[in-house]
């Protein structure tokens, strides 16, 4: 399959208007305007009228406060918006913290304690090495979330900016009377989830956290894993549970009927044997021949060599003692004309409201599929969309979807560009 820059590649769907925007890492949709987080900084949220969506049109811009943060998760409800603050390139930077050790060690070894070693030594470029010592030189404690009033979509006013600690929130949950934030806290290895009360969004107030055991180290609790490989990515909220994809450690069901006092009632782990994190789980909302049926997705993080890229899983989660998985879903690198240009392919995200058994998937290079679970051990295809690279880009990398209460989807390019579009099946 020979790639054209100019040309999509869809089945079932089309596109309605596209807007050039720097890339983005989520995108959510409410009474006619698209909120966008932006992946890299100075951008960090946009408000775009979308009420004709052959003509998306911007109404806001709020640049990032300076270089060192991103803001490239965003949520809204009514007239309350919340954006995270996470340090830019964290994944890069975290790796600052070993360089003393490194060079002492090297010293002691009488080994070369260059920039070169000791990037050799990280697994990073030695031009890094010069980034990474300014990082340490200069810390970091701006990350956390803010609350903007965005009663005037055209002024959004920012009422409430909450530090938390490390290098801040990454994805979370909000919705008229909580935030569900998804952040390193002190004490804690890896991110964990705190929640906040906000009946008065100027002044919120936390209410609980959660975490998985070996995470509160300050406490002596000690990790059986590596890292920071198991760890909140985010969790989001289905009537009385929050549903947590907890990384390398699959997935968690926890009851929060008393806010305050978050439980854990089910636990379920595929890692291993299979090597891509838990992005993203939920429930379906209605039961499949008496069963409850939820979907996770896992982020192609890594690429292994000789392992299958990531995927959409199907689970029956009718008996929290006895969840099982009833199916995958994949995609064939040959599906995409862009699948082979070193750019990610496999599954990232879905649409977080998920209303019937359709389910709305980012796939990175692989675009948009979307797949029909009606049959919860044959999931199936129904539609897809693959946008062209935009100019610069060697691949499309679809990050984010999100589906409107008219059925329109906005698909989210990491890179640049938001589509809109339709389904046709």
């Amino acid at each position: 399959m020979t790639a054209d820059q100019n040309a999509c590649v869809a089945h079932n769907v089309r596109q309605l208007g596209a807007l050039d925007i720097p890339g983005g890492g989520q995108v959510v949709v409410q009474d006619g305007y698209a909120f966008v987080g932006h992946m890299k900084p100075p951008h960090g949220t946009t408000i775009i009228d979308v009420g004709d969506p052959a003509a998306p049109r911007i109404v806001a811009e709020i640049p990032t406060d300076g270089p060192y943060s991103h803001t490239h998760k965003v949520r809204v409800a009514g007239d309350l918006m919340i954006t995270n603050v996470e340090q830019n390139d964290r994944h890069l930077l975290r790796r600052a913290g070993r360089i003393g050790e490194i060079r002492q060690t090297l010293l002691d070894s009488g080994k070369d304690p260059s920039d070169g070693a000791v990037a050799a030594e990280l697994g990073v470029a030695a031009g890094d090495i010069a980034e990474l010592d300014a990082a340490l030189e200069r810390g970091y404690d701006d990350g956390g979330w803010k609350i903007w009033d965005i009663a005037d979509k055209a002024a959004p006013r920012e009422i409430a900016y909450v530090r938390t600690h490390g290098f801040g929130v990454h994805r979370f949950d909000m919705d008229q009377n909580y935030a569900y934030m998804s952040t390193e806290m002190e004490g804690y290895l890896g991110n964990i989830l705190v929640t906040y009360d906000l009946a008065d969004p100027t002044a919120p107030r936390e209410v609980s956290r959660w975490h998985i055991p070996g995470q509160h180290i300050a406490s002596g609790e000690v990790p059986d894993w590596s890292g920071y490989r198991n760890r909140l990515h985010h969790a989001l909220r289905v009537g009385d549970e929050m549903w947590a994809a907890v990384w390398h450690a699959g997935f968690r069901i926890v009851d929060v009927s008393d806010i305050a006092a978050p439980r854990t009632v089910a636990a379920h782990n595929y890692h291993p044997p299979y090597k891509e994190p838990t992005h993203t789980v939920l429930p379906l909302p209605n039961l499949i021949d008496g069963r409850r049926i939820a979907v996770a997705i896992d982020e192609e993080h890594a690429r292994i060599p000789g392992q299958a890229p990531a995927n959409l899983w199907v689970f029956d989660v009718t008996d929290f003692d006895d969840i099982k998985a009833l199916s995958s879903f994949h995609v064939s690198e040959l599906a995409s004309p862009w699948a082979q240009t070193g750019s990610r392919f496999g599954a990232h995200q879905f649409h977080e409201h998920i209303a019937d058994t359709l389910i709305y998937c980012t796939w990175f290079s692989g675009g948009l599929r979307i797949v029909d679970v009606a049959d919860p051990f044959t999931p199936v295809e129904r539609g897809s969309f693959i946008p062209p690279p935009r100019d610069g880009f060697d691949a499309p990398q679809s990050n984010d979807v999100c589906v409107d209460e008219r059925g329109l989807i906005y698909l989210l390019d990491r890179n640049a560009g938001l589509d809109i579009l339709e389904f046709q099946g």
